[in-house]
């Protein structure tokens, strides 16, 4: 059993795509295109990625965007769709970056849409924590030299966290003035 297991995993693809010809590795990215939406989005998200024109992450945004404030309707608040842009994104360009802007956008308009229609439930608030202590992981551990560009934008979260409940707000507060002490040195 172990060895058909071996002979269907990756190392048995890789050494078939090895031996294709670029028109047929072309042929077959092009089916894996046409099968899904998934796909097609992964594919769009690294090919502008490495053009490097910033339209990749505006797709992203819009997908977590659309979860608070839909273009008709009210929002549906489907966390779990938006939180799966940014992995998505993430696992298909790689970019530190943008995978933070993505984060302080889910952490942005979360907070907007709860200081609008008033406090929502404990499970809502727990995954905006969630999104934001990752990002401040990622700014601290990963790359420290970005916070400057995301700053003004994290500073306006603490400044909004006011009056939001579940201690949401006061966890908000706290991890804004642990990143400006830590990485701002103030």
């Amino acid at each position: 059993m172990t060895s058909e297991k071996k002979s269907t995993g990756w190392s048995a693809i890789r050494r078939r795509l090895n031996a294709q010809s670029k028109t047929s590795l072309l042929a077959l990215v092009k089916d894996l295109y046409d099968a899904s939406s998934s796909n097609r989005d992964f594919l769009h998200a690294r090919v502008q990625a490495e053009a490097g024109d910033g339209t990749a992450v505006e797709r992203y945004r819009r997908t977590i965007i659309e979860q608070f404030y839909p273009s008709r309707g009210f929002g549906k608040l489907k966390l779990v769709e938006a939180r799966k842009a940014i992995r998505d994104y993430r696992r298909a360009t790689g970019n530190l970056a943008g995978t933070i802007d993505l984060m302080l956008t889910y952490v942005e308009n979360g907070t907007q849409f709860t200081r609008e229609f008033g406090d929502i439930n404990e499970a809502y608030y727990n995954s905006l924590e969630s999104v934001l202590h990752e990002m401040t992981q990622l700014l601290r551990k990963e790359d420290p030299s970005l916070y400057p560009e995301f700053r003004e934008r994290i500073q306006r979260l603490g400044d909004h966290a006011d009056y939001i409940g579940w201690g949401y707000g006061d966890y908000l507060r706290d991890q804004v003035g642990l990143l400006e002490t830590e990485l701002a040195g103030e």
